[in-house]
């Protein structure tokens, strides 16, 4: 990482983060939150799943403290795998080496291969009418300069790196559910795209690895996955769904790229699933646009998570692009997550905090994050679907509670969470 990189990456996350101080009316003591390991033991700082630790004062000084450790977190990430994670120009954890074209003929790929760019492979999504090329760049060459001299040869293709997308809530201590009262039955497909998630899951139908290593059980997939269809003391928000999980992490260090989600929402597409969960968070990138909207053109929509990197962020995608339901969380008494990241425009808020979900091991953890809103929204989606899409957010609208600023069209699902016993 080149101190320029080191500099932007800074200068976003302290803007980030005093992002927190803004939403506060005086400086009271908070919870620092750092990322959990992902499946491959990596420790995913840069976007997203933020556990509870030490509390730390909400100062100034405090915000660009955690900002530095955070940045310190990403170089060592990026250090720990040289070969498979780098960071590109604007700060962003990318695949290493890599850079993918859309829409990719053999004259670009001629022209790249001349440039010094090999071939890794060519991806028709099946279904979406969408297409893309991925190469590795000349050996020692920076993404930055790869971009560039890849863009030189493109003929005004679509050119990018391959960023990395974090989960977007943490696990903390284990507790008792209070049960799991009877909800109405949502006989439907839900998606997750994710890690993976136990064979033994309450209402799994089909899960697919998209990633080296996978699928294999991850906790925050799993948290998810009891959020939809229970379990353990967990109450179901969607009980009887049928749920499609899609591993985007497996075992690679660099998982969660956009060329894995892109995949994984290609196959969803093909499995008519018509609501998908994606707690993940990670930049603007041209392949997942399309993706995103191909998928919602063909009856697949994407309800995201708006991250928890502060209101002041930059805008967290796949929640940003226009055609995905963007989700934030809130706490108990209904005010949104103080650590709540933001997107272009959104749509809705649900249960984030205050309350328990199953972790891969069966056991019910206390969860708080943006990630774990977004599977009450998609159930709630799901139980008005019989009329289409557009009747069911028109539903969705009429059941949303009016909130605190910040919780777009309202709070759906408010009796949704299970607390402690």
């Amino acid at each position: 990482m080149t101190a320029a990189h080191s500099r932007h990456l800074l200068a976003r996350l302290t803007i980030g983060l005093l992002g927190l101080l803004a939403a506060l009316v005086a400086p009271v003591a908070v919870r620092a939150q750092l990322v959990p390991s992902l499946p491959g033991t990596i420790d995913r700082t840069l976007g997203g799943v933020r556990d509870t630790l030490e509390p730390i004062d909400r100062t100034v000084d405090g915000v660009r403290t955690l900002a530095r450790d955070q940045l310190q977190q990403t170089r060592d990430l990026a250090r720990q795998y040289p070969n498979r994670i780098a960071i590109d120009p604007d700060g962003n954890a990318v695949r290493a080496g890599e850079v993918t074209v859309l829409d990719a003929d053999a004259a670009v790929i001629r022209a790249a291969e001349v440039r010094g760019f090999g071939l890794i492979e060519t991806v028709d999504l099946d279904g979406l009418g969408i297409g893309y090329a991925r190469f590795s760049a000349p050996r020692g060459m920076s993404i930055g300069r790869a971009l560039s001299r890849m863009r030189g040869v493109s003929a005004g293709r679509d050119v990018s790196a391959d960023p990395l997308h974090f989960t977007s809530g943490g696990l903390g201590e284990e507790a008792v559910a209070t049960g799991a009262p009877a909800t109405p039955q949502v006989r439907r497909r839900i998606g997750i795209i994710d890690g993976g998630v136990p064979r033994g899951t309450a209402g799994l139908v089909e899960q697919q690895g998209f990633a080296t290593g996978g699928p294999r059980p991850h906790d925050h997939a799993a948290a998810i996955a009891s959020l939809l269809t229970g379990g353990g003391g967990i109450r179901p928000s969607a009980a009887g769904a049928s749920l499609y999980v899609a591993d985007v992490y497996g075992s690679d260090p660099a998982g969660g790229n956009a060329t894995a989600i892109a995949k994984a929402l290609a196959w969803m597409t093909r499995e008519r699933v018509p609501v998908v969960v994606v707690s993940l968070v990670g930049p603007s990138n041209p392949l997942l646009a399309r993706v995103v909207a191909a998928a919602r053109q063909r009856g697949t929509m994407v309800v995201a998570a708006v991250g928890n990197d502060g209101p002041a962020a930059p805008p967290a995608y796949p929640a940003s692009y226009p055609q995905a339901i963007a989700v934030t969380g809130v706490d108990a008494r209904g005010r949104p997550l103080i650590e709540a990241g933001r997107a272009r425009k959104l749509d809705y808020a649900a249960p984030g905090a205050d309350m328990l979900a199953l972790a891969a091991n069966g056991r019910a953890l206390a969860v708080r994050g943006t990630s774990f809103a977004v599977p009450f929204v998609a159930a709630r989606i799901s139980a008005h679907l019989a009329e289409g899409h557009d009747r069911a957010i028109a539903a969705v609208d009429g059941e949303a509670k009016r909130g605190e600023r910040g919780t777009g069209r309202g709070i759906v699902c408010s009796a949704c969470r299970t607390t402690v016993r």
